[in-house]
C-alpha cells in the first residue's frame, strides 16, 4: 500500500468502538433496559421464594418482638430471651394439640360433611327456583368447588400454602432472629455510603412498625378466636372450638378472613336449625361490632393505621398475583411499603426545606 493511500484512510473511530461516546451512550442505555427487563423477569420468576423470605422476616418480627417484651421483666442475654420464646411457644402449641387433639381432628371431618350437605341443599334450593343449572351440573360444581377445600380443613396449618414453605419460614425468621444487626449490617453494605444512614432509619421504622402490627394482629387473633369458641359454644352451635381455632387464625387477614369465617359459622349453624342458625349470625355481627368498633380502633391506636379499602385492595391484588401465601402476607408487605414511602416523603420535604 502506498503512502497516498494510507493517507486516505478514515481515522474517526468505528460504530462498534467503545471509544465513540455515541456507543458509550446508546450501551449505557441498552444496558439498563436490559437489566431493568431481567430484573423483572427474575421478580417474576422467584417471587414465591421471596414471598417465603419476606414470611420468614414476619415471623422473625413476632419472635424479635417477644425478645424485647421478655427483656423488660427479665435483664439476661438476648439469646436465653429468644430461647425462652422459642420454648414457650412449642409447649403452648404442644399442649393445645395434645388437650384439643382429638376433639379438633373429629370436628374438621364433620365440619368438611356439613359444609358438603350445606352447599348441597343450597344448590337444590336454588335449582328449584331456577337461579342455578339443573342438578347433574351441581353435583359436579359441588365436586370441584368443595373438593380442594375439604381437603384444606383436614390440616390445622390452613394459612399456609405447603408444609415445606412453612418450614423454610419458621427456620428462616429463627435465624434472622438469632442476630438481627447481623442481617441488617449486611443489607447496609450493599448501599452507598452516603444513603446508608436513611437507609438504616427507614429499615428500623419498618422493624418497629413490623412488631406492633404483628403484636396488635396477634391480639385481636387471640381475643377474636376465643369470644367466638365461647360464644357458639353457649349458643349450642356444633364444633364451636374448631369454629373459634378458625375464626382466629383467619383473623390473621383482615376482612377477606373475617368474611370467610362467617360463612362456615352460619353455615354450621343453620346445620344444626333454624334457630342456632339466627344464633349464630347474632355472635358472627356482634363479635365483628366488637373488633370492628373496639379492638381494631384501640390497636389501631398502637401499631399502623392502614386504610380498610387500601387493605382489602392488597389482599386482593396480592391473593390474586401470589396465591394464598401472597394473601396472607398482604397485610405486613403494604405497611412495609407505606412505611417506605412516608420515609421517603419525609427526605425529599427535608430536602426542599434546606
Amino acid at each position: 500500500m502506498s503512502e497516498s493511500q494510507s493517507a486516505e484512510l478514515v481515522r474517526e473511530p468505528a460504530p462498534n468502538e467503545l471509544r465513540d461516546p455515541f456507543v458509550r451512550k446508546e450501551l449505557t442505555r441498552a444496558t439498563v433496559w436490559l437489566g431493568l427487563a431481567s430484573a423483572i423477569a427474575l421478580l417474576v420468576l422467584l417471587i414465591h421464594p421471596l414471598l417465603i423470605i419476606f414470611g420468614g422476616l414476619v415471623f422473625a418480627s413476632m419472635l424479635d418482638g417477644g425478645v424485647r417484651l421478655l427483656g423488660r421483666v427479665l435483664p439476661i442475654g438476648r439469646s436465653w430471651r429468644l430461647l425462652i420464646v422459642v420454648l414457650l411457644t412449642v409447649l403452648f402449641l404442644v399442649g393445645l394439640v395434645w388437650l384439643t387433639g382429638v376433639q379438633v381432628t373429629a370436628q374438621f371431618a364433620q365440619l368438611q360433611q356439613t359444609l358438603i350437605s350445606q352447599a348441597s341443599r343450597l344448590a337444590a334450593w336454588a335449582t328449584n327456583k331456577g337461579i342455578m343449572p339443573q342438578q347433574p351440573d351441581i353435583n359436579g360444581m359441588l365436586q370441584q368447588a368443595l373438593g380442594s377445600f375439604g381437603k384444606l380443613t383436614g390440616y390445622v396449618g390452613i394459612a399456609f400454602s405447603a408444609f415445606a414453605s412453612l418450614v423454610m419460614v419458621l427456620v428462616i425468621g429463627l435465624f434472622v432472629a438469632m442476630e438481627p444487626r447481623l442481617y441488617g449490617r449486611g443489607l447496609e453494605w450493599m448501599i452507598p455510603r452516603e444513603a446508608r444512614p436513611r437507609f438504616a432509619g427507614t429499615i428500623d421504622e419498618m422493624a418497629k412498625t413490623m412488631r406492633r402490627l404483628l403484636a396488635g394482629r396477634l391480639f385481636g387473633m387471640a381475643l377474636e378466636g376465643a369470644m367466638t369458641g365461647v360464644a357458639l359454644a353457649f349458643a349450642g352451635v356444633p364444633m364451636a372450638l374448631v369454629l373459634g381455632i378458625i375464626t382466629g387464625l383467619l383473623a390473621f387477614i383482615p376482612n377477606i378472613g373475617a368474611i370467610t369465617s362467617g360463612v362456615l359459622m352460619i353455615a354450621v349453624g343453620f346445620s344444626a336449625g333454624t334457630q342456632t342458625g339466627f344464633w349464630a349470625i347474632g355472635i358472627y355481627i356482634f363479635i365483628q361490632a366488637v373488633d370492628g368498633y373496639v379492638v381494631i380502633p384501640m390497636v389501631a391506636k398502637k401499631t399502623v393505621d392502614l386504610p380498610p379499602a387500601l387493605t382489602l385492595s392488597s389482599q386482593i391484588l396480592a391473593g390474586t398475583l401470589f396465591g394464598l401465601l401472597g394473601l396472607t402476607l398482604a397485610d405486613p408487605l403494604t405497611a412495609m411499603i407505606k412505611v417506605a414511602l412516608e420515609r421517603s416523603s419525609e427526605a425529599e420535604e427535608q430536602a426542599d426545606a434546606a
